[in-house]
């Protein structure tokens, strides 16, 4: 084999990597499998969002995939290793910055949203265009990703 098609399929079979890709979308399919159960999902379109695109709910794709990746490499690295560190700190920052920061400018842009709605209904603006909502996450959906990434990390570092 030739040795950049080496390098690729060591790249998408690196353990690493891998455990990202399954524990991002593991979170997607819970979350979309969720969405189903409670009759959120009104579309086909809605649908293969929820699958590979939509944020905000249960578990946390963001905190699953640091969880795992770090995990994995706790593993395969040893966990007093500055790449098992560096991962670490920025786990701490994804997970924390999902419940802190965007959670609350989703709550934020939601009142945004539903103030101008209400200013053009009375009149008082001539038109508004809504502004994105971004989703973030309670502790709880931030700590069930966090499990799903530790369990999916730990999977992958067991494989190879």
């Amino acid at each position: 084999m030739p040795l950049f098609l080496e390098k690729i399929v060591a790249f998408f079979t690196n353990p690493v990597f891998l455990s990202g890709i399954f524990s991002w979308l593991g979170a997607q399919f819970l979350k979309t499998i969720i969405d189903l159960c409670y009759g959120r999902i009104k579309s086909f379109k809605y649908l293969i969002e929820s699958m590979f695109w939509r944020t905000g709910g249960m578990p946390s794709s963001h905190s699953a995939i640091v969880t795992a990746v770090c995990t994995t490499i706790g593993f395969r690295e040893g966990v007093t290793s500055n790449l098992f560190m560096l991962s670490l700190l920025i786990t701490f920052i994804t997970m924390r910055d999902a419940v802190g920061v965007r959670r609350s400018s989703g709550i934020q842009s939601k009142t945004i949203n539903e103030l101008g709605s209400e200013l053009q209904k009375n009149g008082s603006i001539k038109e508004y265009k809504s502004i994105k909502e971004v989703n973030g996450h309670t502790p709880i959906q931030v700590i069930m990703g966090g499990i799903l990434g530790f369990l999916i990390g730990l999977s992958m570092s067991l494989l190879k």
